[in-house]
């Protein structure tokens, strides 16, 4: 799977037709309500807000009043088949007069994203994992030399010492073996 390495837009003139395509990293489905809002207050007048997004297991497409198939499922099966991950696009179209017909409108959306997508570099999606690690203070050198490479989010000292830590999924159960054997650990969400 891939990410955005950051969110792009890019506009495209089909035979008169406006077709404004954004590409945004997502995390959680209350940012996709945000960032489509904000699409349609951006883009007023716009004729369509066709979208797709994939986050995680999850993946929905609209057509927003284009025919049925055209719009939505197209930049869907294009993020499938490139396999991004956490992405919202959108692609706004202002009509220019002329009627594309059902092939016009799946070639001009799938362009429009293909064409977008030519604009922005792909990162791979690195599974993290984020744990809360409590241990005894005396263990604080072999924890953190355990977690060298690792991103420590946070620090807390009271009775105990507590962590918070992403681990890469790579090599997170190669730590987390060493990390049970000193330390209590749970997973956060």
């Amino acid at each position: 799977m891939y990410i955005l390495e950051k969110n792009v837009t890019k506009e495209y003139i089909i035979q008169k037709s406006r077709f404004i395509c954004v590409l945004i990293k997502v995390y959680n489905e209350n940012e996709i309500n945000k960032f489509l809002e904000q699409i349609k207050s951006q883009y007023k007048k716009a004729t369509h807000y066709c979208y797709a997004y994939r986050l995680n297991n999850l993946e929905k497409c609209s057509d927003d009043k284009e025919p049925q198939g055209t719009a939505g499922v197209p930049i869907l099966n294009i993020l499938k088949k490139k396999q991004i991950n956490n992405i919202l696009c959108v692609v706004v179209r202002y009509f220019g007069g002329i009627k594309l017909g059902v092939g016009g409108l799946i070639r001009a959306y799938q362009n429009s994203v293909l064409n977008c997508l030519n604009n922005v570099n792909l990162i791979e999606d690195k599974k993290i994992e984020r744990f809360k690690i409590e241990f005894e203070y005396d263990k604080i050198k072999e924890i953190e030399y355990i977690l060298k490479n690792e991103k420590i989010i946070k620090k807390y000292f009271n009775n105990l010492v507590t962590f918070n830590v992403e681990i890469e999924g790579d090599h997170c159960k190669n730590i987390l073996n060493k990390l049970k054997k000193i330390a209590t650990i749970k997973e956060e969400n």
